[in-house]
């Protein structure tokens, strides 16, 4: 048991390695927000969450359609909106962070279980709490492959 968790950190350590303090752990508290919502595990997901009076969900898709979902239904969601299945990757992180305060862009690749593939730009906003991030908000903007994403956001 200690080499496995002694492996897995150095794993953790290692895929991290570029990034701050800050930054690792706002990683992987997105990353478990992710894996959670696919699972399904409700109680997981709802903690990697803390709702403000001014939080926000903002999704815009591909057809030009948005949505503003209350932030509620994120951590409380209808019966069979989460656990769907699937995979995801998280590719170029940016950060913002000041103090307990923090925002991150980075693109998504979300695989449903039938293989179908969903990309996204997304924006997460996030602060501490009691030593813990926790994402307050996020902006998810839904485009179809074929765009030039040089044009969105440029190196």
């Amino acid at each position: 048991m200690k080499f496995l968790i002694a492996g897995l950190l150095l794993v953790s350590t290692t895929a991290f390695a570029s990034y701050t303090t800050d930054e690792a752990e706002i990683i992987a508290l997105l990353e478990k927000k992710s894996a959670t919502w696919r699972s399904g595990d409700l109680e997981a997901h709802a903690s990697c969450w803390n709702i403000q009076p001014y939080s926000r969900i903002l999704v815009s898709n591909a057809n030009g359609s948005v949505m503003d979902i209350p932030p509620q239904v994120i951590v409380a969601p209808p019966p069979g909106s989460a656990g769907q299945g699937g995979t995801f990757e998280h590719t170029d992180y940016r950060f913002s962070v000041v103090g307990d305060s923090a925002w991150v862009s980075h693109h998504e690749v979300a695989t449903a279980a039938d293989g179908d593939k969903t990309y996204s730009y997304e924006i997460r906003l996030l602060e501490r709490f009691d030593n813990e991030w926790k994402l307050v908000g996020q902006s998810i903007h839904i485009y179809d492959y074929g765009w030039d994403e040089d044009l969105m956001m440029p190196d």
